[in-house]
C-alpha cells in the first residue's frame, strides 16, 4: 500500500483492507478522513488513490506513496472505531467533504450516513456548532436540514436537492400511494401527494426480469390510482435543468402553481 504496509494477494484488496494495512505505519491520533472516510462509512464516493488521512498539529507529517495528509485538532467525538480502523465521524466528514464538494454531491454523501447510522441532526448540529470559521462549514449549513435516511440511493438525492433548490415545490421522497380502500401499494422514490405526480430512478437492476416483472405491477397500481410518472435513467443525472423542466411540466398538468 505504502512504504512499509502490506497486503496480502490471498486477500481481496478493498479500500477497508488497504486503511488496515495503512494504518499500521500512520503516527498516533491519525483517522483517515475525506473521501477515504466516506467510502468506509458506506457513502456513495469515487474513491481511488490517495488514501486521504488527517493528522493532529502535533504529529510528524508522514510524506508516504498513495497517502494524502490533512493537519487538523480532531476531538473524541470526531473519530470512531471501524473495523479496527480509525476514520472520521460522519459529522467530521460531511463537514471536512463540504469544503471540496458541490452542495447536491454532498447532500448525496449526507443522506448515505444518515441511512447507514452514521449520522443524525444530533450529532451534526452538535459538530457544526463548534466549526466556526472552518472551512466548509457554510454549505455544511446549508444541507443540514435537507438531509433525511428516507433517501434510498445516490440519484434520489441528487434529483431531490435539485428540486429543493429550484423554485418548484418541495418534492417527498418514498411517496407512499394509496389504493380506493386506503391500503398503501407502492410508493415512489420522490412525488407530490398533492397533485399526484411521482418521480422514479431507474437503475441497472430495474432490468433484471423479476425486478422488471414487479416495476410493471407497480406502475400499474399507480396509474389506476391516478399518479402521473416520470421514470428517469442514468443519462439524466447529467441533465439537471431537463429533469427540473420535465417536474414543472408535470406538476403545471396537475394545476400546480407556486
Amino acid at each position: 500500500m505504502t512504504r512499509g504496509a502490506y497486503v496480502s494477494r490471498a486477500v481481496p484488496l478493498t479500500i477497508a483492507t488497504a486503511c488496515r494495512s495503512a494504518g499500521r505505519v500512520l503516527p498516533d491520533g491519525a483517522a483517515f478522513s475525506h473521501l477515504t472516510a466516506a467510502a468506509l462509512l458506506g457513502a456513495p464516493v469515487r474513491h481511488a488513490w490517495p488514501l486521504e488521512v488527517i493528522v493532529p498539529p502535533s504529529a510528524v507529517r508522514p510524506q508516504r506513496r498513495r497517502i494524502r495528509v490533512h493537519v487538523r485538532e480532531l476531538g473524541a467525538d470526531d473519530v470512531v472505531a471501524l473495523r479496527d480502523v480509525s476514520v472520521t465521524s460522519g459529522a467530521q466528514t460531511l463537514l471536512d467533504l463540504a469544503a471540496t464538494l458541490p452542495p447536491d454531491e454532498l447532500v448525496a454523501v449526507g443522506d448515505a450516513l444518515f441511512r447507514s447510522g452514521h449520522l443524525d441532526s444530533r450529532r451534526l448540529s452538535a459538530r457544526l456548532a463548534r466549526a466556526r470559521g472552518t472551512r466548509g462549514v457554510v454549505l455544511a449549513r446549508h444541507v443540514a436540514p435537507l438531509l433525511t435516511p428516507l433517501a434510498a440511493s445516490r440519484p434520489e438525492s441528487l434529483f431531490r436537492y435539485w428540486l429543493l433548490d429550484s423554485p418548484l415545490p418541495d418534492p417527498e421522497p418514498q411517496v407512499p400511494v394509496f389504493d380506493r380502500s386506503a391500503r398503501e401499494v407502492a410508493h415512489a422514490d420522490l412525488g407530490y401527494s398533492r397533485w399526484k405526480v411521482a418521480l422514479e430512478y431507474e437503475g441497472r437492476q430495474h432490468a433484471d426480469q423479476v425486478q422488471f416483472g414487479r416495476d410493471l405491477e407497480r406502475y400499474s397500481l399507480m396509474a389506476a390510482g391516478g399518479w402521473l410518472l416520470l421514470r428517469f435513467g442514468a443519462p439524466h443525472l447529467q441533465r439537471r435543468p431537463a429533469v427540473i423542466d420535465r417536474v414543472a411540466g408535470a406538476l403545471r398538468s396537475r394545476g400546480a402553481q407556486w
